[in-house]
């Protein structure tokens, strides 16, 4: 089956970003193969891309979308196709229409969920509830500073940290 995805062959300012027609094997074992609606743009993407934290070449990038699984590898049996689902982690390539990934590493979206909004929130979102609810275990009441509270954490840890 032959799909499309954003990948690069070295490092690189966005110039080494390219669209290629790539071959999709159908899912392995614990694996779904998810038709992507959206994915998730994140600073982490530049740090792949310029060579900063070293990746395999040829990849891609990308650390989260939502989409639809539309086939499941044997033994999976916690998601099937048609379900809608997000998904945050990697391995990178996420730029892609359709991608193969661990099943395991798939949420199902309840229908109020656009996929829009899971891809964007997935992994900004862990990752503040990571530093409110695990690294610092804010409680109501307490002051919380946030460097850079206009980038995407920084927006989703601020309305946190005031719901407490």
């Amino acid at each position: 089956m032959t799909e499309f995805t954003v990948r690069m062959h070295r490092t690189g300012g966005p110039e080494v970003l390219q669209y290629e027609a790539v071959e999709l094997r159908d899912p392995a074992a614990g694996e779904a193969r998810v038709r992507q609606h959206a994915i998730g743009v994140n600073f982490i993407d530049i740090y792949y891309r310029t060579g900063l934290y070293p990746m395999p070449l040829p990849g891609g990038l990308g650390l989260e979308a939502a989409g639809v699984v539309e086939a499941v590898g044997e033994g999976v049996t916690d998601i099937a196709p048609g379900d809608r689902v997000a998904y945050a982690g990697g391995p990178p390539g996420a730029y892609a229409s359709v991608r193969n990934l661990p099943a395991d590493r798939l949420v199902r979206l309840p229908d109020a969920i656009n996929f829009d909004t899971a891809a964007a929130l997935m992994l900004k979102g862990l990752t503040a509830q990571y530093l409110l609810r695990r690294t610092c275990r804010i409680e109501p009441g307490d002051s919380v500073l946030l460097h850079a509270a206009s980038g995407g954490v920084g927006l989703i840890a601020s309305q946190w940290a005031q719901a407490l």
